[in-house]
């Protein structure tokens, strides 16, 4: 398993890097390894404020569909277009070209309510 250690994590295994204002969220390698083969990422939420906790979207596998929740809160800026025709990129770079969402964070300081890399791991 990889965990990044300039990323923050969820009890919901999801990710976020920020990057000034904008954040980058994911779903960890764990929560891709646990799922299995990404087959479709639905994200609607384009240009919606969403509270932290809050779904977002869906990622869907072969066996199972799970909700995407949202790190913290935000505005959904981007979703990553590329997961329309490769979601499995999702499965070989969750951090990297398997991004999902890019976001405005609206109020940093949730991002102290998330975990680092070694308190994710201890978590699992």
């Amino acid at each position: 398993m990889n965990f990044p250690s300039d990323i923050r994590y969820t009890s919901e295994h999801e990710w976020i890097r920020v990057e000034g204002d904008e954040a980058y969220v994911g779903i960890t390698d764990y929560a891709q390894s646990e799922l299995g083969e990404i087959v479709f990422v639905d994200v609607n939420t384009v240009g919606e404020e969403i509270a932290q906790g809050e779904v977002f979207g869906s990622i869907e596998a072969v066996k199972t569909v799970s909700d995407l929740n949202m790190p913290v809160s935000g505005e959904v800026l981007a979703f990553n277009e590329a997961l329309n025709d490769q979601p499995e990129a999702v499965n070989n770079d969750p951090y990297g070209e398997g991004w999902i969402i890019k976001i405005s964070v609206k109020d940093a300081a949730e991002l102290d309510n998330l975990m680092d890399a070694a308190a994710y791991e201890a978590s699992l």
